[in-house]
């Protein structure tokens, strides 16, 4: 007789009651193999043997290759109160050892590896159970084991795993009174193929605890809807921050198509064609079916001003305020909700699709929400939180292309309205975001809002503090574009008088765009190449904006009388004279050129003093 055989027969003469519980459970973990899984399925079928034993059968299968089918009848026949706690128990141990494999992978160790299943397939058969036993379960107050239960998943869930995804939404789904057929298959969905999803219900045993007075309270289910909401929006947020859905640019391809570089593929249409980003929004796309089942596109506009001018709520599920009679104290993730305002506002332009969008403005609405977010660290909350702030981006422009900066009566509250502040919050956007396309989208809302501010000397001092006092030398170039821009729409046929059409202007900006540089001449090599470094964004703006300023007769009246040769004094003297100092340098190999993509040091000196030469100041 082969081993094998061996092994199955003492595991089906020992079973119960030849031996008592425990000891059959250590023949069976002693015995455990994929070879005799087919035989423990013929074995678990006993629903008596099953709920004693089951419990304890969950931490030995999981890691067996095969497992599912006992996995599913441990979560069928079993007793679903006990495997419910041991499920959560397994899926915790799981992620956590998850987190330590990425923490040793991050730092460099050599990280040990086991034959099994992966974390992802573990974490699939464990929410599959959870599905089963959540349905089979009869208690007063189900939603007591619920919220347990949502935590524990939303801490062990791995966005970037498509099927982790597909088996959260398939999990919500079974749980929601509310159900809608099947979504259609569609080429880029991710499909699982799972004994969980085509359990019948008829096969499950009854919750052999449960008695005639264990009838649900009737408030559960709006309770139950709460936690669910609470649970899809942290979903979200969590699937939005991992993964790179690039909202912000295919609205701003939409909104403003002029944009769009025509020797680049759209990112619009990349995500119609490339398949691993269409699968990406099928998934979010279902993220979002499941919470318009669940109401949230329903809320009332009271409820999503109050929460998006609150404090952010970004661990809802952790702080146990469940009340039977009042679901309302279950927080929603105001990130979430913000991610699912987005989507909502991205799918109804760019793919027509129909959706009550929240209402909300720019101000007071907008601004609150993203003041909250970004907190006292900036930096740390927008580069920790990409998907999110891309969402807050995707909203602002959104409002924008749609009613506009400001009311549409053009009455702007002073009181109420700091459009500084607001611009000084979506600029830190455009420096601190890691995608360079959400960069991009935010410094065109940031052009947006400052010219759209009803007070022309509210957009003077911006642009003046700007080009003064902010250390990015990028976002100091954007307002050097931004004032060319007041300029010009200033001289156009019917504009209003305005001080940006008239030398006044440069009475106050005058030393804020063209600075004193005749400190360079005493600068050694080193000390020339640390200012281009810091610098060079903003004067390449600069050298092109004295190009337009003063070259033929359209613009140069709205510099004041001599202000000319001052500008060549102070500034494209010395600025010449230091550009060609560090090309001589690198010539030299006097410093390193430490530029690694684009155009190399060298080149970019070699335009900016052709362009400085090419300025008539004379």
């Amino acid at each position: 007789m082969a081993p094998s055989e061996e092994v199955v027969q003492r595991l089906k003469e020992s079973r119960p009651p030849a031996t008592d519980a425990f000891t059959y459970l250590t023949i069976i973990e002693k015995s455990l193999s994929p070879d005799i899984l087919p035989t423990l399925e013929e074995i678990l079928d006993d629903s008596e043997l099953t709920n004693d034993i089951g419990w304890d059968l969950v931490d030995m299968l999981i890691s067996v290759p095969g497992s599912a089918g006992c996995l599913e009848r441990v979560a069928r026949l079993g007793n679903p109160r006990e495997v419910i706690l041991k499920v959560l128990e397994v899926m915790d141990k799981t992620a956590a050892a998850a987190i330590k494999e990425n923490e040793q992978e991050e730092e460099g160790k050599e990280v040990e590896t086991h034959s099994g299943v992966n974390g992802a397939d573990k974490f699939i058969a464990l929410v599959g159970m959870l599905k089963i036993l959540h349905g089979r379960l009869q208690v007063r107050s189900p939603s007591r084991f619920l919220h347990t239960t949502l935590d524990t998943v939303l801490r062990a869930y791995d966005p970037t795993s498509p099927e982790s995804t597909v088996a959260v939404i398939d999990f919500v789904r079974s749980l929601s009174t509310s159900k809608r057929p099947p979504l259609p298959t569609r080429q880029s969905s991710t499909m699982l193929e799972t004994p969980f999803q085509s359990t019948d219900p008829s096969q499950t045993a009854p919750d052999p605890e449960a008695d005639d007075s264990d009838k649900m309270n009737p408030s559960e289910p709006k309770l139950i809807n709460r936690l669910l909401q609470s649970f899809i929006t942290c979903i979200i947020e969590t699937y939005v921050n991992s993964n790179s859905l690039e909202w912000a640019s295919r609205l701003l391809e939409y909104t403003y198509p002029e944009k769009v570089v025509l020797s680049r593929r759209s990112m619009t249409k990349s995500f119609n064609e490339v398949a691993e980003l269409k699968a990406i929004d099928a998934l979010v796309g279902q993220l979002a079916s499941v919470a318009d089942d669940l109401g949230l596109s329903k809320l009332p506009t009271e409820e999503v001003h109050q929460i998006f001018a609150s404090e952010p709520c970004r661990e809802p599920l952790s702080v146990d305020d469940t009340d039977a009679d009042h679901p309302e104290n279950v927080q929603l993730s105001t990130g979430g909700l913000a991610c699912l305002a987005a989507y909502w506002m991205v799918t109804t332009d760019v793919f027509d699709a129909q959706h009550d969008n929240v209402k909300m403005n720019i101000f007071p609405h907008h601004q609150e929400l993203l003041q909250n977010f970004i907190g006292d660290d900036a930096q740390v909350e927008i580069q920790g939180n990409p998907g999110t702030f891309e969402a807050l981006t995707v909203i602002a422009v959104w409002l924008d292309a749609h009613q506009g900066i400001f009311p549409t009566d053009g009455v702007k509250d002073t009181g109420n309205i700091n459009v500084m502040k607001y611009h000084h919050l979506v600029t830190l956007i455009s420096v601190f975001h890691p995608n360079i396309r959400v960069r991009n989208t935010a410094t065109t809302l940031a052009g947006s809002v400052l010219h759209s501010d009803p007070d022309e000397n509210s957009r003077l001092t911006i642009l003046e503090d700007l080009m003064e006092n902010c250390i990015f030398s990028a976002l100091q170039a954007c307002a050097v574009t931004w004032l060319r821009e007041e300029i010009i729409a200033a001289r156009k046929p019917g504009a209003p008088k305005s001080i940006f059409g008239s030398s006044d202007c440069f009475e106050k900006l005058q030393y804020t765009v063209f600075p004193d540089l005749t400190s360079l001449t005493s600068l050694d090599s080193s000390g020339l190449w640390s200012f281009w470094a810091q610098n060079s964004a903003f004067h390449f703006q600069v050298a092109n904006f004295a190009l337009f300023l003063f070259s033929g007769k359209d613009f140069n009246d709205v510099a004041p009388a001599g202000m000319a040769a001052a500008v060549e004094h102070r500034y494209v003297t010395p600025l010449i004279q230091a550009t060609e100092a560090l090309s001589s340098a690198l010539d030299k190999k006097e410093i390193e050129d430490t530029e690694v993509s684009g155009l190399g040091a060298k080149m970019q000196l070699e335009i900016l003093t052709d362009t400085l030469k090419r300025i008539p100041l004379q």
